[in-house]
């Protein structure tokens, strides 16, 4: 699996390959926690769900289960999203064209085949004489089909970055 995962970052596209050469030095893929955990001699697994609690995972099970070929990529992927300021602003963008919705910041937080999860800063409801005040909330944006692999998760983002600027453009008058 390792060895396959390497091999596959050698041969990403040139739009794989920009996402993933901007995330943090320090997000590592699933294989390299793998080796890690292989090195440190290991023999247990621990899985932590969305409470907080820990469950222990037998390895067996872990082997029966088919992997997304996503899943190995996924933090570095939303890393190099939101360490990107252009891509950031294209996921403004998605939040203005795809959801009306009108961010003045916005950061990826999880991504699967069918589509990904928006962390957006928008204009909270003010009454009265109130300041306008912004807060962070989730969003979520589908793909028109599920994506098999990083590569066609990338090449959605881009025809998507691509459809909404069109979108803006013929909105200002200017396509």
């Amino acid at each position: 699996m390792m060895l396959s995962e390497e091999k596959a970052l050698k041969e990403f596209s040139y739009t794989v390959s920009g996402v993933l050469s901007s995330s943090n030095y320090f997000s590592t893929t699933r294989s390299e926690n793998l080796k890690e955990l292989i090195d440190g001699g290991e023999n247990s697994c621990m899985f932590v769900d969305g409470n907080g609690g820990t469950h222990e995972v037998d390895f067996e099970d872990m082997e029966k289960c088919k992997a997304s070929l996503l899943a190995p990529y996924s933090a570095k992927l939303i890393d190099g999203i939101n360490q990107s300021e252009a891509r950031r602003r294209g996921l403004i963008l998605f939040c203005f064209i795809y959801l009306n919705v009108n961010a003045r910041d916005a950061y990826m937080l999880s991504l699967d085949r069918k589509g990904f999860d928006v962390l957006g800063k928008v204009r909270s409801k003010v009454t009265g004489d109130e300041i306008d005040e912004y807060q962070w909330k989730q969003f979520r944006i589908t793909f028109k089909e599920e994506t098999r692999d990083i590569e066609s998760f990338c090449q959605q983002l881009v025809e998507m970055e691509e459809d909404a600027i069109k979108k803006v453009s013929s909105y200002s008058g200017l396509g």
